[in-house]
């Protein structure tokens, strides 16, 4: 996903992560899939996680921010929240992603910023507002995701 240096944990995840001897930044991440779209997670807590995205390489044949991109950044930041949300004895899995796309981008930033709808001990819903560089509403997504028990000796780094 780029640089993982810049994303804001708090504290005490950061402590409870780092007892168990795992790397945050390698966890939340999208994989290759979000290096190759240029994913950044900027901030991450279970109750707010903000992403950026460029537009340029994302974009479908007319020159707009491809939906899926969209979606993608969406997931991302939903799974991410979910997976803060469900501690290091669960795993996210998204079971849901609903896109509604509002206008197109051609070119600069989009930012998402995921916050929960929902979270209880088997699922977690969240809405992904993403936007624009002038914070004009791009896409809006919801994404439930089922909390499943981590295997024996903590999170391996799976989301969505």
């Amino acid at each position: 996903m780029g640089e993982q240096h810049s994303v804001k944990f708090p504290q005490e995840v950061i402590d409870e992560y780092a007892a168990l001897g795992i790397d945050l930044a390698a966890l939340f991440s999208a994989g290759h899939l979000g290096t190759r779209m240029g994913v950044q997670i900027r901030e991450a807590s279970a109750e707010r996680v903000v992403g950026t995205m460029p537009v340029e390489g994302n974009t479908q044949p007319y020159g707009l921010l491809h939906g899926g991109a969209s979606a993608v950044l969406a997931e991302t930041l939903g799974s991410i929240g979910a997976m803060l949300h469900g501690g290091v004895g669960k795993l996210a899995v998204g079971v849901d992603l609903n896109c509604t796309h509002h206008r197109g981008a051609r070119s600069g930033l989009v930012t998402g910023v995921a916050t929960p709808v929902h979270r209880g001990r088997s699922t977690a819903t969240y809405e992904i507002a993403v936007s624009d560089e002038e914070g004009r509403r791009v896409c809006s997504a919801r994404l439930t995701c089922m909390l499943r028990d981590a295997p024996t000796g903590g999170v391996d780094g799976a989301t969505g």
